[in-house]
């Protein structure tokens, strides 16, 4: 158990679900006992129905979190049964809310995602593959990987079209696609030592699944391509002055920020989210646009030449020796 302030964490793992009890009086509605059994045993029955291998799950029935934690088992990498996992879970969700039938409250208010991988929020695409693909001339691989990797996080960054908010709580590196993951989310969460990074240009690539689109919908375009172009590792306090991170979190605390900052915010919760849905009115992010990205990834991706693809399995390399010696 740990416990700071007002919030106490409880996890109580069953297989690869854990329920987070929170008896607290605070400003959001909690539900009468009956209510909450019932509310907490339903959306629990429909996310262990699943054996999740590359996601480790956890709902908080009293805020109505859901936090989907990375935890991949080959690689720190968004790998395609990583993806896999997470467009079933997002299936679920859907399925949830479309069964749900009080219409005075949601099963799900917030979906979170974070990393069991210490050290690590995600260190970005599967090089590995991508370097195999690429010698292979395999252009219908590398087209269905991205267009995975789109469908995942655009319905993330539409809130899977459901009333709620997205959020991102990254402890550790996230590059390249682990970045794209934050990015697409309503909120990002960011530890003081988490970095930062878009490192593809250094094996003369490019991030092509949403880097792009959502950068560009936070900052300045031309400074949005700086930051592809450079490879650059940038710390969060570096993002946050740039507007690209909305909280700051001391190390080790970001579970814990996100919540401090869900309940100073928990009566303008249809504020928040209503200016998130006015974001997307006004500037969206289409899912033909993602396409078209990736379209132009893939065929960057196959004039790359030997000494490029080499870089990216040397890269790669180093990516799995970190894993294996922070595991």
């Amino acid at each position: 158990m740990s416990e700071s302030g007002t919030v106490s964490f409880l996890p109580r793992r069953t297989g690869a679900l854990a329920t987070v009890i929170q008896p607290r009086d605070g400003d959001l509605r909690h539900w009468g006992e009956s209510d909450q059994a019932s509310e907490i045993g339903y959306v629990k029955s429909r996310l262990e129905n699943y054996p999740y291998q590359q996601l480790t799950i956890e709902f908080d029935q009293h805020e109505r979190i859901l936090w989907y934690f990375m935890a991949p088992t080959d690689r720190p990498s968004t790998t395609v049964p990583l993806m896999r996992e997470t467009r079933h879970l997002q299936s679920t969700i859907i399925d949830i809310f479309d069964q749900w039938s009080d219409p005075e409250s949601q099963p799900i208010r917030f979906l979170v995602v974070g990393s069991r991988m210490p050290g690590i929020f995600n260190l970005g695409g599967d090089l590995e593959l991508f370097a195999q693909l690429i010698r292979q001339r395999n252009r219908k691989a590398l087209v269905d990987y991205a267009r995975l990797a789109i469908e995942v996080v655009h319905a993330n960054t539409t809130c899977l079209e459901l009333p709620l908010i997205t959020a991102a709580v990254v402890q550790g590196d996230a590059l390249g696609g682990g970045f794209e993951a934050a990015l697409s989310g309503n909120l990002i969460i960011a530890e003081r030592s988490a970095k930062f990074g878009l490192p593809e240009v250094l094996f003369n690539l490019f991030p092509g699944m949403g880097a792009y689109s959502f950068l560009s919908r936070k900052i300045d375009p031309a400074l949005a391509e700086r930051m592809m172009l450079s490879g650059k590792i940038y710390s969060a306090d570096e993002l946050h002055d740039m507007g690209v991170i909305d909280v700051i979190a001391e190390d080790g605390a970001g579970e814990q920020t996100l919540y401090e900052y869900l309940i100073k915010h928990g009566r303008q919760f249809n504020a928040h989210r209503a200016i998130y849905d006015v974001r997307r009115r006004v500037n969206p992010v289409t899912f033909d646009e993602m396409s078209d990205i990736t379209n132009i990834w893939v065929e960057t991706a196959l004039r790359l030449r030997d000494e490029d693809v080499h870089r990216m399995e040397r890269l790669a390399a180093a990516q799995l020796r970190r894993w294996n010696r922070d595991k």
